[in-house]
């Protein structure tokens, strides 16, 4: 299969899952959500979803277990949408790379006024 299809069927799945997050979804525990990335099999039986969150430790609880609730849902959409032999599992993780990268940019932030207030 050609990593090129597998590209088109993941960024297929991106805006799907982002229109249903922006039309909402009825769970309400689910906050702001951003779909930042989606890795597919190359046999498109698994996809994993990345997303990021504002917000605290317990709303990302909480989103997760709404989205994790949801994928039935998703999951007969996206049967709709992709006309694919076989609708694939979703799995959503919580991408923690913007918090790593607020996290250096608060340490690079803290070195900086150090240095000022050593000259």
């Amino acid at each position: 299969m050609s990593s090129q299809r597998a590209q088109r069927v993941a960024e297929t799945i991106h805006k799907e899952i982002s229109g249903l997050l922006i039309k909402g979804l009825k769970d309400p525990r689910i906050g702001f959500v951003t779909i930042t990335s989606v890795d597919v099999t190359s046999d498109f039986r698994y996809a994993r979803i990345y997303y990021t969150l504002m917000g605290s430790q317990d709303g990302r609880k909480e989103t997760q277990a709404g989205l994790d609730s949801s994928t039935s849902f998703i999951r007969q959409h996206l049967g709709r949408q992709l006309r694919l032999r076989h609708t694939p599992e979703i799995r959503f993780e919580y991408d923690a790379s913007f918090d790593y990268g607020q996290k250096i940019e608060r340490l690079l932030s803290e070195v900086k006024a150090d240095e000022q207030q050593d000259d």
